[in-house]
């Protein structure tokens, strides 16, 4: 028997979020970083995937939408404001908007296969939580932070901008990590080191599949380089 399987459960507290509080869950979720904040919030009868996706898909739609202003942005700038432009620049935000639901109902399949892969991990290392739960923990982090990004996105075009968002963003990448960790811990009811394991192993397991396929790619594209290289030098050589 595991140390974590005798963990009491921790039962909701007084105060949990109104059904109706869309926002105060996402104000409790960033603001109390501890096991019983996540606790009171899978608990409650309203939480439920269905709304974690909704979440998810607003985000993502979100975040297209004020992407394609950004570049169509950047584009006028880097091109200038003459006529011949304008085309390209009404082009990019029209395909912006015009593609922003594909870019979120993607964000609510790729949120739901990466959560589902952390609470099967999870399960691996003995925890009690359930996907459902755990959904709707994650979602109510992510859904801040990705108004906090779109928000700061703009501010790329300001000069230096791009800088201070970037350090900004890698601090509360950071926080929403230790939240995530935190989630997990409370909604599966077990230690830190499992929570950490199932939230990181999924990015470790990725990159080192990316690793691998570099590997394998350079193993076997290297003769073809090396060949394209000799004969560049030997052009070089010859040439008057």
């Amino acid at each position: 028997m595991s140390e974590f399987d005798n963990m009491p459960v921790m039962p909701p507290s007084a105060g949990a979020p109104a059904p109706a509080g869309w926002i105060p869950v996402w104000i409790k979720a960033v603001t109390q970083p501890n096991e019983q904040t996540f606790v009171d919030i899978t608990e409650h009868p309203d939480a439920q995937p269905k709304t974690a996706y909704i979440w998810m898909f607003f985000a993502g739609t979100l975040s297209a939408v004020v992407n394609g202003f950004v570049q169509a942005a950047t584009v006028t700038r880097t091109l200038g404001e003459q006529s011949v432009f304008e085309g390209s620049t009404v082009g990019v935000v029209v395909g912006a908007v015009c593609a922003a639901p594909i870019a979120g109902a993607l964000s609510v399949l790729f949120f739901a296969l990466g959560v589902a892969i952390i609470q099967w991990i999870a399960k691996l290392f003995g925890g009690t939580g359930s996907y459902d739960k755990l959904v709707y923990a994650i979602a109510a982090i992510s859904m801040p932070f990705t108004l906090v990004s779109v928000v700061l996105l703009p501010l790329s075009l300001v000069p230096y901008g791009a800088v201070c968002t970037g350090l900004l963003g890698a601090g509360l990448g950071f926080y929403a990590l230790f939240l995530q960790i935190t989630a997990v811990k409370a909604v599966n009811r077990f230690g830190w080191g499992p929570a950490a394991g199932s939230v990181l192993l999924p990015g470790f397991l990725v990159l080192l599949i990316c690793a691998c396929v570099v590997i394998l790619s350079l193993t076997l594209l290297g003769p073809v380089i090396g060949d394209v290289f000799n004969d560049i030098n030997q052009g070089l050589q010859f040439s008057p």
